[in-house]
């Protein structure tokens, strides 16, 4: 019997993870309210506890120190984790839902229903979580200076920053979920997670599902930003989460492998998250 990996490479080629967001797009867009809804609050749930960790971590170091946010973002890099391997529906990596609208699997009413209820979901999700936090005493002990100096960094930015930040930021997320469909194990997608999402948070872009909980937790501690730093924040890194996951990297990918022959009948167990 031939070796289905002569490589050595135990993997799903690029072509292959095309059609597995393709076909993931067309099982998202069929998901139950009540099930999307929880999966959602899951979601913001993971993303919150990273965001909770990484505070954590911070604290107590230079928050401008490349090694240290660096491991900060390994430690952040659990929220990912556990969305794509617990599973859980993420507002910033459905950005890829995109490609499958294009292939027409997805109409675009379908698409913003998924969107606009997973988003619900995390923020509800994200809310949940830095009350919590609150509610456990952990800010009193040191971690909410930090929650304090991690917001208000992010309301120091200009809109523009923000933007682009936010870009930036969700085509790695968006690369990080499109490298754990390549990886056939757990612990494959757990390594292929790790990277992109500890860059992201070395270079200091902008997550929209992390910041709902990292503003909340900073007001809960008493920061001096509010409601309408938080809104005016969460707009603009929203808008660039979706430019940079939809427009950038779902595009890319379209016009790589939009063409190519679908590898659908091999990956009908797979799901995206």
């Amino acid at each position: 019997m031939a070796d289905p990996n002569p490589t050595g490479i135990d993997a799903y080629k690029p072509s292959e993870i095309y059609a597995l967001v393709d076909q993931a797009g067309a099982q998202k867009a069929r998901i139950r309210m009540p099930q999307l809804l929880a999966l959602s609050l899951l979601a913001g749930v993971f993303i919150a506890l990273g965001a909770a960790a990484y505070t954590m971590v911070m604290t107590g170091t230079d928050m401008s120190f490349g090694p240290a946010r660096f491991l900060g973002g390994i430690v952040f890099s659990l929220g990912l984790i556990l969305v794509i391997v617990a599973g859980a529906e993420l507002f910033t990596g459905n950005a890829l839902l995109v490609i499958a609208v294009v292939e027409k699997l997805v109409s675009p009413g379908q698409l913003l229903r998924n969107w606009s209820i997973v988003y619900i979901g995390n923020f509800a999700g994200a809310i949940l979580i830095a009350g919590l936090v609150w509610a456990s005493g952990l800010l009193n002990a040191g971690l909410g200076e930090t929650a304090i100096g991690i917001a208000e960094s992010k309301a120091a930015l200009g809109m523009t920053e923000a933007f682009a930040r936010a870009i930036l930021c969700n085509i790695l997320v968006c690369l990080a979920v499109w490298l754990s469909l390549a990886a056939r194990s757990a612990a494959g997608k757990i390594l292929t997670i790790v990277w992109p999402i500890a860059s992201f948070v070395l270079l200091g872009l902008e997550h929209s599902i992390a910041n709902m909980y990292f503003f909340p937790q900073a007001m809960l501690a008493g920061a001096a930003v509010d409601w309408t730093d938080f809104g005016q924040n969460l707009f603009i890194v929203t808008l660039g989460n979706v430019a940079g996951g939809a427009g950038g990297v779902a595009f890319a990918y379209r016009l790589a492998y939009g063409n190519s022959e679908s590898h659908l009948d091999i990956v009908n167990d797979q799901k995206i998250i």
